[in-house]
């Protein structure tokens, strides 16, 4: 699962603590003009479920007017902006479904930018590709690189110029929206500090913009460096159905931080509109949070992330505790004494030492480092699809990472996918040690998302609907083989139900013709074969 969003802080900010409500308060004039827009599903004013305070430690954010319930919608808003996202994938500049830069693709008929197809529906249109944008991609021929041998990197470089160009043209045909953009904080001195930062949009954004693209008229550098840094700081990553994007919203881009946060956020597949919800109880004046990175990583993998892109090392609770509020997702199994687990002595710091908490071995954390890329790498060079890999990963690196590793997790959770769905391994045909293999996994999973993301998440929601298959197929088979008793059938057919009714009531939050929402259907659609109201 990928970077979620972005957040404006203080540009003078070095450290990265969850707001709490007695921090400084201030007037912010962002909060009338945005009370204007009518952004809240929940109302305005008094009513309105939340608020913009302002604090020297962490800028603005926004914090609960009254006790939240699990499954309030707070924010229902469409995008200021939409383009494709920073990476090497080619997709459509109208609706961002993946493309190929092969010589029989589509292009566009004016510009020659690979599309979908002449009836995209985002052709022309504010949320895709607008007839400003063809025009000046066409003028500048801005589409010749885009060969079938063009490199990965020479492709991307591209791709990220497009989100940064749509804004830009913005401030000449849409001055109004581009003003509440720039509203949005964008770190510039901070980013000027950082050398490589700043080195890479310099010569593959701002001078390919205003040399090779003849923008210098129309913008100054520091212009194009500002929009970059909004990107960086306040994006979503977005997508639904293998489409892929990144969006500035009007407001949700003021959520706070937290490594566990208490809102999770999903958007509409046709509209790209966000929704963003509670996902657990949130207490009046408590910070509204929602994680910038991927929860079911490890702390330094994390804290990384973060400094890299958004410029704060985060202290949330989560980073603070070497055993991250008891999922231990970093953990890696003593060399020394095969007993122990080892842990960073000091997760705020990212070199500190690493100690086993058997025996007195110590590892460097560049040692750490250097491990975990490594295995890493041996992960992404496993095929998606490849259950006999995956599970040879699993072997392989079970004896050197803890139980609960997110490099283990991440294996585990596509098998959780695999198992029953493709060819070779269908639900049908799992033998009874594939489908223990499949309920394992899917618990060893479960156990870390309740602690991460628990309650009303969307993650939760999945794995609790794979879960129910195996868990159901077990629990019929063994009673058909007389390998368990009655009781035990009837205890995993209650657990089943569960699973179901949990799934179904997560699932269907999501927006309709999203494959989550469908997924939530599928649940309903079994409790109701299975008699169950």
């Amino acid at each position: 699962m990928p970077n979620k969003k972005n957040k404006n802080k203080k540009k003078h900010h070095h450290n990265y603590n969850r707001p709490e409500s007695h921090y400084p308060v201030e007037k912010d004039p962002l909060e009338e003009q945005l009370q204007n827009l009518q952004i809240s599903e929940n109302g305005s004013g008094p009513t309105k479920p939340y608020r913009i305070e302002v604090s020297e430690i962490v800028g603005r954010y926004l914090v609960a007017n009254r006790n939240l319930k699990p499954g309030e919608i707070l924010i229902k808003e469409k995008a200021l902006a939409i383009g494709p996202c920073v990476s090497a994938d080619p997709v459509c500049l109208g609706c961002y479904m993946p493309v190929t830069l092969k010589a029989t693709q589509y292009r566009c008929s004016s510009c020659n930018w690979p599309m979908c197809g002449p009836h995209c529906r985002g052709l022309h249109k504010e949320t895709g590709h607008t007839a400003e944008e063809c025009d000046l991609f066409r003028r500048e021929n801005t589409a010749t690189p885009l060969t079938p041998t063009a490199s990965p990197v020479r492709v991307k470089n591209l791709y990220e110029l497009v989100m940064v160009v749509r804004i830009l043209l913005k401030k000449q045909h849409n001055p109004e929206l581009y003003e509440r953009i720039m509203v949005m904080e964008s770190h510039l001195e901070m980013r000027k500090q950082n050398a490589e930062l700043w080195s890479h949009y310099e010569s593959n954004v701002v001078t390919y913009l205003r040399d090779t693209w003849h923008l210098a008229e129309q913008f100054t550098a520091d212009e194009i460096h500002t929009v970059c840094g909004i990107l960086d700081v306040n994006c979503f990553e977005i997508g639904q159905n293998l489409a892929k994007a990144r969006t500035l919203y009007p407001s949700a881009f003021l959520l706070a931080h937290d490594c566990c946060p208490n809102t999770s956020h999903t958007d509409d597949p046709e509209t790209f509109d966000i929704i963003l919800r509670t996902s657990r109880s949130v207490r009046k004046d408590e910070a509204i949070t929602l994680s910038y990175a991927y929860t079911l990583q490890g702390t330094l993998k994390r804290r990384d992330f973060m400094q890299a892109g958004k410029l704060f090392w985060c202290c949330c609770k989560r980073c603070s505790d070497p055993y991250e509020l008891g999922s231990d997702c970093s953990a890696i199994v003593c060399d020394k004494c095969h007993k122990g687990l080892i842990r960073s002595t000091n997760p705020l710091d990212q070199e500190a030492d690493w100690k086993c908490d058997q025996c007195p071995f110590v590892l460097q954390s560049h040692t750490v480092v250097k491990l975990l890329d490594k295995i890493n790498n041996d992960l992404d060079a496993i095929d998606a699809h490849d259950i006999p890999g995956l599970e040879n990963f699993l072997k392989r690196y079970s004896g050197v990472l803890g139980p609960n590793h997110y490099l283990l997790l991440s294996a585990k959770y596509s098998l959780c996918q695999l198992y029953g769905k493709i060819e070779g391994y269908l639900l049908p045909e799992l033998s009874l040690e594939d489908l223990q293999r499949k309920l394992n996994y899917c618990q060893d999973f479960l156990k870390v998302v309740d602690i991460l993301e628990p309650q009303l998440t969307r993650l939760r929601g999945l794995i609790m609907y794979e879960l129910h298959a195996p868990m159901l197929m077990l629990a019929q088979r063994q009673m058909m083989l007389q390998l368990c008793t009655r009781r035990d059938f009837n205890k995993a057919i209650k657990e089943v139900i569960y699973l179901l009714k949990e799934s179904a009531k997560i699932l269907k939050m999501e927006p309709p013709g999203s494959a989550e929402h469908q997924m939530g259907v599928a649940a309903e659609d079994a409790l109701e074969k299975m008699g169950v109201q």
